[in-house]
């Protein structure tokens, strides 16, 4: 975690432990990564098993140039940003490498007009829905990792909580966010469309956010902790489910591809920039608690930690209350409309 300790006894700063999950806490770290080869294994056996064939389009060629420029300039933007932790937001390093990715990504955009077959058509871009549901994919990739993170933190460091108890602590938001993903995707956007429905899913994750500043030393788990897991997996499941829905749905069989790519992209993106930028502030805000203060008492230390953490989740519900604006301003209103020719969508 971001903890404070004392650098050659002079300097005050922030160095990162490594929260490990059951896995690394039993076996051996390497087993985090052994882990997945299991689920890649169910992967490839069922596709091979499920999956048909299809006649392959000789006309479709690889938009290289697109795949280059967007590549590397999102790895700007989110090293960019992690680079403000350890050299600060004045640096060339910090601000320069995001500069350098909104130049690339601004060439991409201008490039994909100009290919013959662009990575991402514009026209998939162009439907409201589908941008609502691209921006608040962004936006929820970037504060649910935020919450994952630095409650794990909390849980461990704060409240000591092995591997093993944090997992099955966050087992109520797995288990809140799966039913409220089946009712807002199945029952209430089939009947009043995503325009109430995801900014209410993002109006509830912030206020789950901002109740989890409240925690502190001596919270209690049952009391103090699942009611703002539960809150929160509610807000995440009512925005999740219906924006990966509308992000695919309606686009032509030939766009799918790059439709459901952008899906990901915008998560994942979101995230890493999400952890990037939150970390910087959990860092920022411990420090300046040290400010006045003796770094040498536990006490102090435990606060500072906190002060990182609450931090983290008001600036996460910012995020949030970002994403409710956005998409009740971008969403159509009423019951999304069914294309007849379009590639089927996938629905959580």
């Amino acid at each position: 975690m971001f903890r404070v300790s004392l650098l050659k006894g002079e300097t005050v700063g922030l160095v990162e432990d490594q929260v490990c999950d059951p896995a690394a806490e039993y076996l051996d770290w390497r087993w985090t990564m052994y882990v997945n080869v299991i689920f890649a294994v169910v992967a490839f056996v069922g596709g091979a098993a499920l999956l048909h064939r299809t006649p392959r389009d000789t006309t479709s060629k690889l938009d290289v140039p697109s795949t280059l420029l967007a590549s590397i300039g999102l790895l700007c933007l989110v090293y960019g940003f992690s680079n403000a932790e350890t050299h600060g937001w004045g640096s060339v390093a910090t601000w320069g490498m995001p500069a350098v990715g909104a130049v690339l990504v601004a060439v991409f955009a201008r490039w994909r007009n100009r290919a013959a077959s662009p990575l991402l058509p514009l026209r998939v871009l162009l439907d409201r829905n589908r941008g609502a549901s691209f921006a608040a994919l962004f936006v929820t990739g970037a504060g649910m990792f935020g919450v994952f993170l630095f409650l794990t933190y909390y849980l461990q460091q704060s409240l000591g909580y092995s591997a093993l108890n944090t997992g099955f602590a966050f087992l109520p938001l797995i288990v809140a966010s799966s039913s409220a993903s089946a009712v807002a995707n199945n029952v209430l956007v089939a009947r009043i469309g995503p325009k109430p429905v995801v900014p209410l899913g993002m109006a509830i994750a912030a206020v789950g956010l901002i109740w989890l500043t409240t925690l502190d030393l001596n919270s209690g788990y049952v009391t103090q902790v699942l009611p703002q897991l539960v809150l929160v997996g509610i807000g995440l499941g009512t925005v999740i489910a219906p924006t990966m829905s509308l992000a695919t749905s309606g686009v032509a069989a030939a766009d799918a591809g790059g439709a459901s790519a952008a899906v990901n992209t915008r998560q994942q993106v979101g995230g890493s920039t999400g952890i990037a930028v939150l970390s910087t502030m959990a860092s920022d805000a411990a420090t300046g608690y040290l400010s006045g203060r003796n770094p040498k008492n536990p006490g102090v230390l435990a606060q500072a930690g906190l002060e990182g953490y609450s931090t983290v989740y008001r600036w996460s519900a910012a995020v949030f209350v970002t994403g409710l604006v956005v998409t009740a301003l971008l969403y159509r209103r009423g019951v999304p409309q069914q294309n007849e020719n379009a590639a089927p969508a996938v629905h959580m």
